[in-house]
């Protein structure tokens, strides 16, 4: 008998995939997962799994993670970034997940990892896969694939993927939409961007925050600030809550264009109604007008920051205790007092 089990642990021990799932499953840390499973740890072991090119193991682990509702992470397939020759076995290994939320999930994170090495011939073709395939892609399929061509301002690129979408009866949405509208104001063509602010009202495309978002940013680098916060009071008119960086594309504007006083009078006048904002708008502000050389004006954020009891960062905390904590320093009280 206790040669038997001897010769059981032996050929065990010897085959290369009970190996790997006993590595996986039976150390200390993986028992840990039966109790508190977690997205950080099947990523690390979906890894491991990837690079000794086990993909039975991670296909098991892709599923398992799902019962565990653990879901995918853009950690969850970094291990094709040292090895791109595997994509194809591990396109395998999803083709062989259960159908529907896992196996889509799966090629969505494929894709975004893929977006970010950037290979994206290689993301485009798992789209194409999922399509053909009829894997579950929609329009969140490809805004990985919009984003990383929009960040490289390879426009004629985004079209094309704009079309591809349409042939395969995905129709694009708003998101895919603000991508573009974004590198088009980013850049400051105010004409491409009005160019697609006309399409998407033509199909029926309901602007969101980030629409507004992109358009302040354009109007804001552009040099249009009265158009900026014209938009502004648009979106408190529609009931459009401005993303914290709307905010910030109005201060930094006002800032480099010198309208010193107004950036000021700008953060105050949204001032006590979100503490976050406050943080934001205040700390944006006082680092910009320090940057600038306006002491007098940075004195007076300073001082709303700590009378508000809001955070700071170190540049400010710096400015702070060498110019404001000082003999002889007035304080400054009133917003109108700023020139």
């Amino acid at each position: 008998m206790l040669a038997l089990r001897k010769l059981i642990n032996k050929n065990l021990k010897s085959s290369p995939t009970i190996s790997t799932i006993n590595r996986y499953f039976t150390t200390g840390t993986a028992n840990s997962i039966s109790e508190t499973p977690s997205s950080a740890y099947y990523d690390e072991l979906i890894n491991n799994a990837g690079r000794d090119r086990d993909f039975a193991t991670v296909q098991q682990l892709l599923s398992k993670r799902f019962r565990d509702g653990c879901f995918n992470t853009n950690h969850t397939f970094k291990f094709i970034s040292t090895d791109i020759s595997i994509l194809d076995d591990l396109l395998k290994a999803l083709a062989r997940l259960e159908n529907g939320f896992p196996r889509k999930s799966a090629h969505d994170c494929l894709i975004a990892q893929l977006c970010r090495l950037p290979r994206m011939q290689d993301a485009v073709r798992v789209a194409e896969i999922m399509v053909r395939k009829q894997y579950g892609a929609n329009a969140t399929t490809f805004h990985p694939i919009l984003n990383a061509l929009t960040r490289k301002k390879a426009m004629d690129e985004v079209w094309r993927v704009m079309e591809m979408m349409r042939v395969c009866e995905i129709e694009p949405d708003v998101t895919a939409y603000n991508s573009i509208l974004t590198a088009y104001c980013f850049s400051g063509d105010l004409n491409s961007a009005a160019s697609v602010l006309s399409r998407m009202v033509e199909e029926g495309k309901v602007a969101d925050t980030r629409t507004y978002d992109a358009l302040v940013l354009g109007a804001c680098r552009a040099g249009k600030i009265e158009g900026a916060l014209r938009l502004l009071r648009r979106m408190a008119y529609e009931g459009v809550l401005p993303l914290y960086s709307t905010h910030a594309h109005v201060i930094n504007a006002m800032v480099k264009n010198g309208y010193y006083a107004q950036a000021v009078e700008f953060v105050m006048s949204f001032a006590g109604k979100d503490k976050g904002l406050d943080t934001e708008n205040f700390e944006i502000l006082g680092v910009r007008l320090i940057n600038s050389k306006r002491d007098y004006e940075a004195k007076f954020v300073v001082e709303e920051m700590v009378r508000r009891g809001l955070a700071m960062g170190e540049k400010l905390k710096d400015f702070y205790h060498v110019l404001c904590a000082t003999e002889g320093y007035i304080s400054i009280h009133r917003t109108s007092s700023v020139k």
